[in-house]
């Protein structure tokens, strides 16, 4: 080939890569997904279970197998953990786990949505795959012998079948994968241990591979609604800043998965399928996850607080529980703020979601069959976030709601609102409401017979 052609063929090369990664960068333009999404914020109250081989040892999830200095593991030395844990999947055996009761106190609790973990960082799969033997349908884990083993089946069929959208979490990385952490090296940090430019053949394995599961999981199971990609140290270099840098540890790898051929193959036959490619940015991060964290303000795009409902992802014995109060406070103010919450609770080893957890889901379902009208399919309203109120509206503006947070359970409160007010309406059962008008805004004195708790909603 002479050289100015070879020249211009890299140019050219050059210019459809630089194109592409500009393309990237911008959020999705697609009408069809930008219309799935705004359906899904109409949802605003979702289910989330961490659970996999960790729930055993009542531990966080993957984490401990990774040799970062903030890992804490009692003292106990790195390779015999790593040994003891990778061998979890040999002795899981969830014989309690009844989906159907699962998915049944998600929607006593109001939830509209699951996102379940199919595979953590620790690559141990709680779905059926051709591309490992580290799961839950493989012979070397006893659960393997259940008349229906595919535990992600389960959770699939029976949340669909109590209505809700079906999410599936999947971590880019995988721990247990040679082509991720390689046997022959050394896993400094949570990244890939060895030099992809050294060993591209290895690194184009782990690309197939990562797209065989997806293909698995968004073909294997229905039309499943939400792909909630983690591991956001797994990215395109373009999407590398000075927040994410860290992530890559040591040797600062760029560790790109080739998200479009990964969505392309995700949305074959399904091309509403949402995408949450957390962290990464860009068209294939259709929606924000803040975690464990809820914005001071509106934020000007889609966005889901992930939160647990105790203080650890996956099961731990005796968890610190948020109370009933704290979470119906929390879920109205994000969705004041345009958000949706989705709440966490990891089942325990043998498949039960612990009851402390399920007595909170069933307060906060009571809660919201009379006073739902003022969280599902609304928006913000000015000024979202006033005092003790949160201010939202239904979509089409002809409904307006202001959410009254009740600190201790009492039979009468008083608040402020900043609008001219002569009348409201009580939507939560057996209060009362009165206005008084004076400069623009209004007291507004709510009173009832027996004591009010947790929020009232009154529309206006």
């Amino acid at each position: 080939m002479k050289k100015h052609t070879l020249l211009a063929l890299l140019a050219a090369l050059f210019t459809v890569a630089s194109a592409n990664a500009q393309r990237d960068q911008q959020p999705e333009t697609d009408p069809i997904i930008l219309n799935r999404i705004d359906q899904w914020q109409d949802l605003k109250f979702g289910f989330m279970m961490h659970w996999g081989i960790y729930s055993q040892w009542g531990i966080v999830e993957s984490w401990n197998l990774c040799n970062e200095p903030w890992i804490n593991r009692g003292g106990a030395p790195y390779d015999e953990y790593k040994r003891n844990y990778t061998a979890l999947n040999k002795t899981f055996n969830p014989t309690q786990f009844h989906p159907d009761q699962m998915a049944q106190a998600a929607k006593d609790a109001g939830m509209k949505y699951v996102v379940f973990t199919t595979k953590h960082h620790d690559g141990f799969c709680m779905f059926r795959t051709n591309e490992t033997d580290y799961s839950v349908t493989s012979p070397s884990c006893p659960y393997s012998s259940n008349a229906q083993p595919d535990i992600t089946k389960g959770i699939v069929d029976a949340f669909r079948a109590q209505g809700m959208w079906t999410g599936l979490y999947f971590s880019k990385p995988d721990w247990h994968n040679d082509d991720y952490w390689a046997h022959e090296w050394a896993t400094p940090d949570r990244n890939v241990n060895y030099d992809i430019a050294e060993h591209p053949e290895r690194w184009e394995n782990f690309k197939t591979f990562t797209h065989k599961q997806i293909y698995e999981l968004t073909h294997n199971y229905g039309d499943i609604d939400i792909l909630w990609l983690d591991g956001g140290w797994v990215r395109p270099e373009w999407s590398v800043n000075d927040e994410t840098r860290p992530w890559l540890g040591c040797y600062q790898r760029i560790q790109d998965i080739d998200m479009d051929k990964l969505a392309a193959i995700a949305r074959m036959g399904n091309n509403d399928l949402i995408i949450v490619d957390r962290s990464v940015g860009g068209r294939y991060e259709n929606y924000r996850t803040p975690e464990k964290q809820v914005p001071d303000t509106l934020l000007p795009y889609p966005w889901e607080t992930c939160m647990t409902m105790g203080d650890s992802w996956s099961y731990v014995p005796n968890d610190n529980y948020k109370s009933t109060q704290q979470l119906i406070h929390m879920l109205c103010d994000i969705v004041a703020k345009g958000g949706n919450l989705l709440l966490n609770v990891g089942p325990d080893a043998e498949g039960r979601l612990p009851e402390e957890a399920l007595v909170r889901m069933k307060e906060i379902g009571q809660w919201l069959d009379v006073n739902g009208n003022a969280i599902y399919s609304t928006r913000p309203m000015l000024p979202y976030s006033k005092g003790g109120i949160r201010y939202t509206q239904s979509k089409d503006g002809q409904h307006r709601y202001a959410i009254c947070l009740i600190g201790d359970p009492t039979k009468k409160a008083t608040f402020e609102m900043p609008f001219d007010l002569k009348k409201v309406i009580p939507i939560t059962p057996g209060v009362k409401a009165a206005c008084k008008s004076a400069n623009g805004s209004t007291t507004l004195t709510l009173t009832s017979l027996i004591p009010m708790q947790h929020a009232v909603v009154v529309e206006f």
